[in-house]
């Protein structure tokens, strides 16, 4: 399986074989039938390379429709027969009766095969639809706010996890928001969907930030308490929402439990450490409701850099954690689409190709706008 990456809204691949690679892969059944024959009538009868011809229909099995795994068996049989008239004691009757075998057997297999593709195909076309749900196309302008995003699934055949984003334009300014479920699996998903929709609600109507994370505590408790108590103690989730005015010099930002905002403004580069805890989603009863807003700078030409801690806790192969802040600050003049290009590509070969943990990002920049009334 190939990994999917979804940046902007768009999906795409991760990786992705050229045309030719993947044409010589469609083709070696009968690179290997040639090969085997050639090799059968070319070198003594001792040696005996028929017997190698069964395994032409066993791998056409794997790539190839019925039909043409039968047509690729028949092929090998006739040419066994061609071959009996060469060498009269081949033992031709025992090899045909494999040949012959292994072609039932590589045809059943394939129309399996086939079936399995094809529900697949019907299961990720109900997972594309969920990521568009989930993680639906985030405008690339918010009011005087540019927004680009970047999302990957650290299992293969995975489409979303539990790592969720959302922007909205608000009478308040645009609103942002970033988070991770802890967990895995459907219920991680299911809680991941239960913020997003929440906030997607409340981001509108809530003049407070504190109000609107408190609708979230809300719902991912009531999210928690009717799924199956097996799973209840992975619904707890980091969130993170910025609110910035329209037109204002400075955003606030409301952090709970989630990894700090990245800020870059010309070659300065900025953590921003919360000044005081908030509590994680659905931990209200255990750590009780304290939730605290920081307000900064954020003037036309500062970007800020949202992610998750697949980003901050990817590793290289001595372990060592991704040092995202010196990153940041070698790629400052990047614009946002470009500079999660860049993270993405850098996260990759920083971890040597593959990921333990799915990565969301938001990349915003300020633009100047009107004056804030």
């Amino acid at each position: 399986m190939i990994p999917f990456v979804i940046g902007s809204g768009r999906l795409r691949r991760r990786h992705r074989p050229n045309d030719g690679q993947r044409e010589a892969v469609r083709l070696s059944p009968v690179i290997v039938t040639v090969l085997i024959t050639g090799l059968a009538f070319s070198t003594p009868r001792e040696i005996a390379f028929s017997r190698l011809l069964p395994a032409a229909p066993a791998l056409a099995a794997a790539l190839w429709p019925v039909l043409p795994t039968v047509l690729l068996g028949m092929f090998c049989l006739l040419v066994m027969i061609g071959l009996s008239f060469v060498y009269s004691d081949l033992g031709t009757p025992y090899t045909a009766a494999a040949i012959i075998a292994v072609t039932l057997a590589a045809a059943y297999a394939s129309h399996l095969r086939l079936q399995r593709e094809e529900t697949l195909f019907q299961v990720r076309l109900v997972a594309d639809a969920a990521q568009k749900v989930l993680l639906r196309p985030l405008p690339h302008r918010v009011q005087d706010v540019e927004v680009e995003s970047l999302y990957l699934a650290a299992q293969e055949q995975a489409r979303i996890g539990g790592d969720f984003y959302e922007a909205v334009d608000t009478p308040y300014g645009a609103r942002l928001l970033i988070g991770d479920v802890r967990g895995k699996g459907l219920s991680a998903v299911g809680a991941a969907s239960a913020v997003i929709n929440c906030f997607r609600e409340n981001a509108y109507d809530q003049p407070d930030l504190r109000a609107v994370v408190r609708r979230l505590q809300t719902t991912i408790s009531r999210y928690s308490a009717a799924v199956p108590a097996d799973d209840r103690t992975e619904h707890f989730a980091t969130a993170l929402i910025a609110e910035i005015p329209r037109g204002g010099g400075h955003v606030r930002i409301l952090n709970c439990g989630h990894p700090p905002p990245v800020f870059l403004r010309g070659g300065e580069i900025h953590v921003l450490e919360p000044t005081l805890a908030s509590t994680p989603l659905n931990l209200s009863a255990l750590l009780g409701d304290h939730y605290y807003v920081d307000t900064v700078a954020f003037v036309p030409g500062d970007q800020m850099l949202l992610y998750t801690d697949g980003v901050s806790e990817a590793r290289d192969r001595a372990g060592e954690f991704f040092p995202l802040a010196d990153w940041a600050g070698r790629h400052h003049r990047a614009p946002p689409r470009e500079l999660l290009d860049r993270l993405h590509a850098d996260l990759l070969r920083y971890a040597g190709g593959r990921l333990d943990d799915d990565v969301a990002a938001l990349a915003v920049r300020r633009h100047a706008g009107a004056p804030e009334q």
